[in-house]
């Protein structure tokens, strides 16, 4: 049974100028996430872009929106064929635990100044 769905948009050019100040993406990103974004090149900003909208769309999800958890403990990581992961640390798993929900979905794109993620959570 679906427990919650969420969906959001961000302004590339929003991260861009986040990229002058390291320390803003250390705090909403996670080390592999920003490790993942790097090798992309051209790509990294609208790879970090469709990341964000992710973690924004977990907590969309999760009905709670982003209270109780920290951003860097959603992070979105690739499988070996390349399809994007939610991998959830700390206080977002227990989020997700507390809502009842088990396995999570998501969908990222970009496209010219925005980047979009839908995260589906579906219950235990």
């Amino acid at each position: 049974m679906i427990r919650g769905i969420g969906l959001d948009a961000v302004n590339i050019h929003r991260l861009e100028r986040w990229k002058a100040e390291p320390n803003i993406l250390r705090r909403f990103f996670h080390p592999l996430e920003l490790e993942s974004a790097a090798r992309r090149g051209s790509m990294e900003m609208p790879s970090l872009a469709a990341r964000f909208a992710a973690k924004e769309a977990f907590g969309k999800a999760l009905g709670t929106g982003l209270a109780g958890f920290s951003l860097k403990e959603v992070a979105v990581v690739n499988d070996a064929a390349g399809k994007p992961e939610l991998s959830l640390y700390g206080s977002a798993r227990r989020a997700l635990e507390r809502a009842g929900g088990g396995k999570v979905f998501i969908s990222l794109t970009h496209e010219k100044d925005y980047a979009f993620a839908c995260v589906v959570i579906e219950s235990v």
